[in-house]
């Protein structure tokens, strides 16, 4: 009640004092004052989200890369001395190369998972109910998610279902989060475990709109079903699979929640939200620093993700 009507007393007003006060359409310069009244009118309708931009978003940029060129303390300004360490810190570069590793493996391992479910389902009679097996895992959070994959990964041969299986083998048991440099590869499952779900529906949805008259014409002219999915229907949806692809990897550069509830960044895990959480409470400086640079990898992938759904709207 207090939003929507504070919106429509806001129009309301502003537009009076507008045509009542500012510029009456009264008097020699009538004309004048409602030709300026209409050029100001629709700033007033902007001006509410682009104030709400401003403080939410503008503000917080500004100051948190104000915050990144001082100390731990907040008092002492030292320039780029926050970037330096960070770069020349191996615990940073080992967050990056992870990073690397996210971005590459879990946006294409996502979105091919769901691809293929999208097809296959499709041609079942139960593909409804695999698919919404499928999606479940979108449901839960991603620290519930990582709370189930614990169990799975457990050292314990009685729990996890890994040792189980090495124990049926007769092979000792082992902790997967903490074999160097693959342990990663089990944390991404996870997330391509829960985004598969997502890459699924969208996808699916894309697929259905191919027009039949051109999957018709190819099996008219001999293509089988593998040259009709990849040479008619992937390229008929390209610009969805782009779509998919960069939304999830917007969220791989975001996601926290898996690494911190796994390992907490121990064993060679760090990624650079979980490397800025162990900054956040004891060096504002640092931690705001690995904030901003996280915003700048977002930001080009943010903007080929909108140059990309501008396509798909004309």
């Amino acid at each position: 009640m207090i939003g929507v009507g504070g919106c429509v007393g806001y129009f309301y007003f502003s537009n009076i004092i507008l045509d009542k006060v500012i510029f009456p359409a009264k008097g020699p310069q009538a004309g004048r004052n409602i030709n300026r009244a209409n050029k100001v009118r629709p700033w007033l309708f902007l001006f509410p989200a682009m104030f709400a931009l401003g403080l939410y978003l503008a503000y917080p940029v500004v100051g948190s890369f104000w915050r990144s060129l001082f100390d731990r303390s907040g008092n002492n300004f030292i320039g780029l001395g926050n970037y330096a360490d960070l770069f020349a810190g191996s615990s940073f570069r080992t967050a990056v190369f992870n990073n690397l590793l996210w971005i590459l493996v879990v946006p294409a391992m996502a979105t091919f998972f769901g691809l293929l479910v999208a097809q296959l389902t499709d041609r079942l009679k139960w593909g409804n109910i695999a698919k919404s097996l499928i999606f479940m895992p979108m449901a839960i959070s991603f620290v519930g998610a990582s709370l189930i994959w614990k169990f799975v990964y457990s050292a314990n041969p009685d729990i996890g279902i890994i040792n189980a299986t090495r124990d049926f083998f007769g092979l000792s048991p082992v902790d997967p989060v903490q074999i160097p440099f693959w342990n990663n590869f089990f944390l991404m499952f996870i997330l391509v475990w829960i985004q598969t779900g997502f890459a699924m529906v969208i996808l699916s949805a894309a697929l259905r709109g191919i027009p039949e008259e051109t999957i018709e014409a190819a099996i008219i002219d001999g293509a089988n079903p593998f040259q009709v999915f990849f040479s008619i229907k992937v390229p008929q949806i390209m610009g969805t699979i782009v779509v998919v692809w960069t939304t999830i990897t917007i969220l791989v550069l975001k996601v926290f929640d898996i690494v911190y509830t796994m390992t907490g960044g121990n064993f060679g895990t760090h990624i650079l939200p979980s490397y800025m959480m162990t900054y956040m409470f004891r060096d504002d400086g640092r931690a705001t620093a690995v904030a901003f640079v996280i915003m700048i990898l977002v930001l080009p992938v943010m903007i080929w993700n909108i140059a990309q759904a501008r396509k798909e709207m004309r």
